[in-house]
């Protein structure tokens, strides 16, 4: 297959540059449908564009959008973030809510004969504990 060490460097070459620009394809791709700012016709000529004449369509891309492929890959990743903590403290709180919601619940329990005056006391203790 490789005759000499030229040819073997040469392919090795055109291997890099393929994976390079299928990479920035992935990135073209992934900015466009990001992207809020334009609407879903516009995203079809540019997906058609990038499609027919890849290099050409890929070149036009990045001179006429490049600018704001920072902006837009940094806003995803914040809202990515936003969502993320706000998850992590949904899930951290206590499971009762807050300390009068698990007093309410505990009386509630104590009114209907569920627990006893003492078992009241030390939910009702553990709730005030988790405020301090």
């Amino acid at each position: 297959m490789f005759d000499d060490n030229g040819s073997f460097l040469l392919a090795l070459f055109e291997f890099f540059v393929f994976v390079a620009w299928f990479m920035c394809l992935f990135w073209v791709f992934g900015d466009l449908f990001r992207s809020k700012d334009i609407g879903g016709v516009a995203k079809t000529l540019w997906t058609l564009f990038l499609i027919i004449l890849p290099i050409l369509g890929m070149l036009v891309y990045l001179i006429a959008r490049g600018g704001g492929m920072a902006e837009r890959a940094l806003a995803a990743q914040t809202d990515a973030r936003r969502r993320q903590e706000a998850y992590i403290k949904s899930v951290a709180q206590p499971s009762g809510g807050t300390p009068t919601d698990e007093i309410a619940s505990a009386k509630e329990l104590l009114d209907s004969g569920a627990i006893t005056t003492a078992e009241f006391e030390q939910l009702k203790g553990k709730a005030l504990a988790h405020t301090a």
